[in-house]
């Protein structure tokens, strides 16, 4: 069977040697080297969530700017048609006054006309009668 000789002991501390060894040429560069990539990692990680968060804050405020933008360009739009349908009154109620104006004239000048043809008509009225009551009776009067 086994037998326990200073071989096994030599053996034992060639095992332990070569796992120093072992240990210091292999495992140890390449902890460090997860342990690195882990850190690196972690801290991009870190600057993906900070730029995470950054955009959906610029997101945010970049949607209440258009909110609030629309919601102005709301306000002026009806303060504009406000302002139109006052300006609107304002010269359809000119024109109309305008229009009344020049009615009145016209319907001034008309009178006067009518008056003056009514003038004259009955002016001459007298003349007519007389030169119809010859003509009909056909002698002078």
């Amino acid at each position: 069977m086994l037998e326990v000789n200073s071989t096994l002991f030599i053996q034992i501390a060639n095992f332990l040697i070569l796992l120093f060894i072992i240990n210091a040429l292999l495992f140890k560069p390449i902890r460090n080297v997860l342990a690195r990539r882990n850190s690196e990692i972690s801290s991009l990680e870190k600057v993906v969530e900070d730029f995470s968060s950054k955009a959906q804050q610029k997101e945010k405020d970049i949607e209440e700017s258009n909110s609030k933008a629309r919601k102005d360009a709301f306000l002026e739009r009806e303060k504009l048609k406000g302002e139109g349908g006052d300006t609107e009154k304002g010269i359809l109620q000119e024109a109309m006054a305008q229009a009344e104006q020049k009615i009145g004239g016209a319907r001034r000048e008309l009178e006067a006309a009518m008056q003056g043809v009514r003038q004259t008509l009955e002016s001459e009225l007298t003349v007519f009668s007389k030169q119809l009551s010859e003509k009909i009776l056909g002698r002078a009067l």
